[in-house]
């Protein structure tokens, strides 16, 4: 399992070779697609705390493929708000990997599907994407860190899910929300005075987080009610990716 784990890291934290953003939407002042099928879908099948219910996503199937056609059938533009193309990819990553979980399911894990990060099957206009190229080779692209606790990968250790679309008009709330909740969500981050055990999230993508002047620790503070010292000890839990799924 060794050479899994490796390539896994690689991939994490590797942007994805060729992927840029596409710029050939047919009509350049067409107007982003509403995300309220997806809201709705979201609202439906993911709980308060973020647990899925594939079951009753796949009684919705034809639905979620319906809204993923809608993207695809409109690209972004260089017309569009920074804000209303960060909305498209990262919803379109989400329901993305929950339709890539329903045609697997039932399993256990992401992880059980083979290249499920790698394989291009997500059409944007007249290409295919992978949801690496989509992560790697856009969203991070995109300069805003905070995508990493927005974007869902089906998995425990993963920032929720949230049970609501990402929009042009909220992002900035949105985004600052996910990032406060995920950084101060004792169960995927331990801090302490002495020591803070973080998420592997903030290792695979420490790059994101970090510039000339601005340390991680320093990051982490800027979510934090009670700041950590700068010389505050840094170890990462394991990641469990196990599926996201409600129970019961």
């Amino acid at each position: 399992m060794k050479w899994t784990s490796l390539f896994l890291l690689v991939l994490l934290q590797s942007p994805a070779p060729g992927a840029t953003v596409p710029w050939h939407n047919p009509d350049p002042l067409q107007d982003a697609p509403s995300h309220q099928v997806w809201d709705k879908l979201l609202r439906k099948h993911v709980s308060p705390d973020g647990w899925v219910d594939y079951t009753g996503f796949s009684s919705d199937r034809q639905t979620l493929e319906g809204y993923l056609k809608l993207l695809g059938d409109h690209p972004p533009s260089e017309q569009w708000s920074r804000q209303a193309r960060l909305a498209y990819y990262i919803n379109l990553y989400n329901a993305a990997t929950v339709l890539l979980i329903l045609e697997h399911y039932p399993l256990e894990s992401i992880r059980d599907i083979s290249r499920p990060w790698g394989k291009k099957w997500i059409q944007i206009g007249d290409q295919r994407y992978s949801l690496g190229d989509i992560e790697h080779g856009i969203l991070r692209k995109m300069g805003e860190p905070r995508i990493h606790f927005a974007i869902n990968c089906a998995s425990v250790s993963c920032p929720r899910l949230l049970p609501r679309a990402f929009t042009e008009a909220s992002l900035e709330s949105q985004l600052e929300g996910a990032a406060k909740e995920f950084v101060n969500d004792p169960s995927r981050n331990d801090l302490s005075r002495d020591q803070a055990r973080l998420s592997k999230i903030f290792k695979w993508y420490r790059k994101d987080f970090r510039s000339a002047d601005t340390s991680l620790i320093d990051y982490l503070n800027r979510y934090l009610p009670d700041p950590l010292p700068a010389d505050t000890r840094v170890l990462y839990l394991p990641y469990d990716w196990s599926l996201n799924e409600k129970k019961g």
